[in-house]
């Protein structure tokens, strides 16, 4: 074992990943195990529109875009473990808020908390890892983080469904409390800090507003992180509306957590394919060659949709949804990677701003597939289409001229 993890954490290994993957999954769990009830949540909140109860989901993204520009540069300021605790303060305050929530309005500002508190432990907890690891005891942690992170979204609608069985959409914030409090409490009690002090850096806003004009600059990093925002959108849009998919077009009732889960793996299993194919085709070719299978499916989906109607068969729907998951989860870790290539020695600040931009991009994207929602599967559809076209400009693009970009300067 890692002779830093040895002098520096009274807990074991096992622990210590067990506590790092409970940070990560609060992410998941925050986004997917709401979905069962936003049903509920229109109905108690009174909205008008049923659309509107999309951005129950949506909001949470705005808070988690922005968190780890924030909780990054502060962790290595004051430290993993009070960046680590304010986060998951936070996470709670927003989870308070929208269990209490009277309003719309309310519900919102709630939420925007909660993706950014959720951004800390989920950002900062990588950096921990990094401090006490290297090598394949590093890569064995992420590796089973990675595990847990893509297991939870297929269960976590299990969970919120679970709840809505004995109480109200109320008692899954109340699960979110206890569970946030019980890994504030196991955080604080068992895990040391990890960040000496004689290695930590002022937080400077000016080193992070540098970044973002480096990675905006720099145009191969520009096109592979708007093209993952582009198809990124897309996922929001499926995510958006997936329960009104689901439970309103296809009447799957209480089953749609378990077709939820099926694509959810489905994302998950290719994902950790990627590693095998990349090797034989290349980030670039894998990348390009998934982009066009999900425009290629997605057309010809478009045209099954305009014979049935809008809303084909509930088979050909999760073929099709399928291999559109499949294609995104091929594209996303190799994009990112492509992103991230140029980056240099700004590395960790770059990721959380290409993670920022792409999402913030893609955030409207997503609401503009889900308002869109008809009670068929047209908008969807239509959105990969488009979205996806769109990475695949980008992706061309971001190739043309690229060995003529100018070496990224470091930033202090």
């Amino acid at each position: 074992m890692n002779s830093k993890f040895s002098t520096q954490s009274p807990i074991s290994f096992p622990e210590f990943v067990t506590l790092v993957a409970m940070m990560s999954a609060l992410v998941a769990l925050a986004i997917d195990a709401i979905l069962p009830a936003l049903p509920d949540i229109r109905t108690s909140l009174a909205l008008t529109n049923d659309n509107d109860a999309q951005l129950v989901i949506a909001f949470l993204f705005i808070g988690m875009a922005i968190g780890p520009i924030i909780f990054g540069p502060l962790s290595d300021s004051i430290g993993r473990k009070p960046a680590i605790v304010l986060g998951l303060l936070c996470f709670l305050a927003g989870t308070l808020i929208c269990w209490l929530s009277h309003s719309f309005e309310q519900m919102l500002a709630g939420r925007i908390l909660q993706g950014l508190g959720a951004a800390g432990p989920r950002t900062v907890s990588m950096a921990m890892v990094r401090d006490l690891f290297e090598g394949t005891d590093m890569a064995r942690v992420i590796s089973f983080v990675t595990a847990v992170f893509i297991l939870v979204p297929a269960l976590a609608p299990s969970v919120g469904q679970a709840i809505l069985q004995f109480t109200s959409w109320h008692g899954i914030f109340v699960f979110f409390l206890v569970l946030g409090l019980i890994i504030l409490v196991w955080f604080s009690m068992r895990q040391r800090e990890t960040l000496p002090q004689e290695k930590r850096s002022r937080f400077h806003i000016e080193t992070i507003i540098q970044s973002v004009k480096t990675v905006v600059a720099t145009k191969t990093t520009l096109c592979y992180t708007v093209a993952i925002g582009c198809l990124f959108g897309g996922f929001l849009g499926y995510l958006y509306s997936s329960q009104q998919i689901f439970q309103d077009i296809y009447l799957t009732g209480d089953k749609f957590p378990l077709y939820f889960a099926l694509l959810a793996l489905a994302f998950g299993a290719s994902s950790l394919a990627n590693a095998q194919l990349v090797i034989k085709y290349g980030m670039e070719k894998l990348s390009l060659i998934a982009v066009q299978l999900l425009v290629f499916c997605s057309v010809v989906f478009f045209i099954i949709c305009l014979l049935s109607d809008g809303a084909p068969p509930f088979f050909i729907f999760m073929i099709y949804a399928t291999i559109g998951f499949v294609s995104i989860a091929l594209a996303f870790g190799n994009l990112n990677a492509l992103a991230m290539e140029p980056m240099g020695r700004i590395a960790g600040i770059a990721a959380a701003i290409i993670s920022a931009i792409s999402t913030l991009i893609s955030l409207p994207l997503g609401l503009i597939v889900g308002q869109s929602f008809n009670m068929t599967v047209i908008p969807l559809t239509i959105g990969f289409t488009l979205f996806g076209s769109l990475a695949w400009f980008f992706i061309i693009f971001s190739q043309r001229g690229s060995k003529q970009n100018l070496p990224i300067p470091e930033v202090y």
